[in-house]
């Protein structure tokens, strides 16, 4: 009687929870990344189109099952046209080793042997912002990781100089010609200066923010960089990372974040070599 009722019940085997454990964290990614995009209630609408119909197939509605079928196999081609600046993003974060180490730790199985990032003077790029933010003097820097970011260097005016702080707060200084562009840092050498970066449009950026923030948030976006911005208006320090913009932070606050950023790979290759 016991076996009946089971072969007549919904079969569920480890497989199915392993299934349904990867679909929920794929969509929950998935949100992650569009959310406060004008894209997330596109990807709302479709995740109702697709619950609508497993609902109809399961109730055998065959004509309204075969309609919203063709609709999805359909509109397959077009969420790629649709999704495209998203789909990118989130094979760029996919690819990047600060996703690896990321999910790293979340998932034992899951453990990849990642070169470090290169090494940063966090002193001197905190030096800087500390002085230009005394004097309201705006500046946007961009830390680069794995992405190197050579289309965006080639924008702007190429020095490949020597990483210090007088030198960051000269390009920056008065009304100078590359003083309104971004500098690309790579490791302890500024690549290039007076680049022209991607703006962003999420509307969750408060409007009263200017182009240098949008900026920022624009090329963490497409990019694994780190976006530092010391506001004209208040002299505030802000930095980005991961399409996200983290505001008013203090001297210190900036230099535990690089430390912690560039330094992170160091660290964890100390302790397995312990272990």
């Amino acid at each position: 009687m016991t076996d009946l009722f089971i072969t007549g019940f919904i079969q569920i085997r480890w497989i199915d929870i392993v299934d349904i454990f990867l679909v929920a964290v794929l969509l929950y990614e998935l949100y992650k990344l569009l959310k406060g995009t004008v894209a997330i209630n596109i990807f709302f609408g479709i995740v109702a189109v697709v619950l609508v119909w497993q609902v109809v197939n399961a109730l055998q509605m065959e004509l309204l099952s075969e309609i919203l079928g063709a609709f999805i196999s359909v509109g397959f081609i077009a969420l790629i046209v649709i999704f495209q600046p998203e789909i990118r993003r989130f094979l760029l974060a996919l690819g990047t080793t600060t996703f690896m180490r990321r999910k790293g730790r979340r998932f034992l199985f899951w453990r990849l042997n990642i070169q470090g990032l290169p090494g940063i003077d966090a002193n001197a790029i905190v030096m800087a912002c500390s002085r230009m933010a005394e004097m309201k003097q705006g500046a946007l820097l961009i830390l680069t990781r794995k992405n190197e970011l050579k289309q965006y260097i080639n924008t702007g005016e190429v020095m490949e100089a020597r990483l210090s702080a007088p030198l960051l707060e000269n390009i920056f200084y008065g009304q100078g010609p590359l003083h309104d562009g971004a500098v690309i840092i790579n490791g302890n050498t500024i690549m290039a200066a007076g680049c022209i970066l991607p703006v962003s449009g999420n509307t969750e950026i408060p409007k009263r923010l200017g182009l240098r923030h949008r900026a920022a948030v624009g090329i963490t976006e497409v990019s694994d960089a780190i976006a530092i911005i010391v506001s004209e208006e208040s002299g505030k320090i802000s930095y980005s990372v991961g399409g996200k913009l983290v505001s008013k932070v203090s001297v210190a606050e900036l230099k535990s974040f690089l430390e912690a950023e560039f330094n992170e790979k160091q660290l964890d290759n100390s302790e397995e070599t312990e272990g």
